[in-house]
């Protein structure tokens, strides 16, 4: 099963779309499920989610969990990866980025150069945070970070949690550093460099057989056309991915 994109609810990879495929492909007497992880990562709510959905089913199943890692399982991406029982990476893939992040833009200036008042009125003292078209407050700055930091503390949890063990003692681990390939393995965030036919085959026999399971897409998404697409997910996409370089 593939794990692919951005993950964000109501749009790319969710809990909402995956989960009836999970649910399907554990239903099936399967040996193993085999994850295959493409993401930089997105909704720390859908991570969860999703990573919650596939351990629930794993144990009551009884059926072991292996991700194999492409380009990247960052972040969010590394929520899900996380939540299988082995990760194996490729020596070029990148994992890690253990951290939240929340970023946007300040416009106060630019409406003030065309002369635009904004208008905002609220009941509640905390209604209103981090306006973009006013100046900064540290007050706001403060409660953003103390959500993110709460936001983080459960993202380490669930790491730990996981890997357990077979975490280093490296202190960037919980950092947003990222590692690639081998060294990922030799920090602890995944168990081995390998791909997923020799290595299932190494586990299950030569004659392992597989079954794909994913998320069927609208019919002109199948055919190529884009007129249905959503840009800005492909935006955002695009972004995230890019600043890992890829």
């Amino acid at each position: 099963m593939r794990l692919d994109g951005l993950i964000a609810s109501g749009r790319g990879l969710n809990d909402a779309g995956i989960g009836p495929v999970l649910d399907k492909a554990f239903a099936r007497k399967v040996k193993a499920l085999a994850l295959v992880i493409n993401s930089p990562g997105g909704s720390p709510v859908q991570s969860a989610l999703i990573g919650a959905r596939i351990r629930r089913l794993a144990d009551e199943k009884g059926v072991p969990v292996f991700a194999f890692i492409e380009d990247v399982a960052a972040s969010g991406g590394y929520w899900l990866a996380a939540s299988a029982d082995e990760i194996i990476v490729d020596a070029s893939s990148i994992i890690g980025s253990i951290g939240v992040i929340s970023s946007g833009f300040g416009l106060k200036g630019l409406i003030e150069r065309y002369g635009v008042e904004r208008r905002v009125y609220t009941a509640g003292t905390s209604k209103s945070m981090n306006d973009p078209f006013k100046d900064e407050n540290p007050e706001d700055i403060a409660r953003l970070k103390g959500l993110l930091e709460d936001i983080h503390g459960t993202f380490i949890d669930h790491v730990k949690s996981r890997r357990g063990d077979k975490l280093g003692a490296d202190d960037r681990l919980f950092t947003g550093e990222i590692w690639v390939g081998q060294k990922g393995v030799d920090v602890g965030l995944a168990d081995a460099v390998g791909h997923i036919i020799p290595v299932m085959k190494e586990r299950f026999g030569d004659k392992v057989k597989f079954r794909k399971f994913g998320q069927k897409r609208p019919f002109l998404n199948r055919i190529g056309a884009q007129l249905l697409g959503d840009v800005n997910t492909a935006v955002e996409e695009r972004a995230a991915f890019a600043q890992f370089g890829l």
